[in-house]
């Protein structure tokens, strides 16, 4: 079971992908296109052209893992249009579920140190 948290490093694809193309390609993609590591352990998102399906694959140590998610109903609501548009897995549990994600808080915030004495 793939477990998807604010944690997780997510890259995706920008421009769709042509949905024929199996794992082999798919991380040639990785590689070549977004010049990321597909071993990484980061989960790797891409989009067909319609925007009715989502794949993802990532590695997790012994074996490849290959995700493939067609809307039963509708097309994505959003997805990122430059490769600056970060995707948490926050983000993207958003998207796969065919949301529009708002503005999300940031994973970490430093305590105010004046109010740090209250917290204990």
């Amino acid at each position: 079971m793939i477990q998807l948290s604010q944690q997780n490093y997510v890259y995706a694809q920008i421009v769709p992908i042509d949905f024929r193309k199996g794992l082999d390609s798919l991380i040639g993609v990785c590689r070549g296109v977004l010049k990321k590591d597909p071993f990484s352990g980061a989960i790797f998102a891409f989009r067909n052209r319609k925007g009715t399906a989502i794949k993802l694959i990532t590695y997790d140590g012994s074996g490849f893992w290959l995700m493939h998610k067609r809307f039963s109903t509708g097309t994505l609501k959003h997805w990122p249009k430059t490769a600056s548009d970060k995707i948490s897995g926050a983000i993207l549990m958003v998207i796969l579920n065919q949301g529009s994600p708002g503005e999300f808080a940031k994973p970490w915030r430093p305590l105010d140190s004046s109010n740090a004495s209250m917290a204990l």
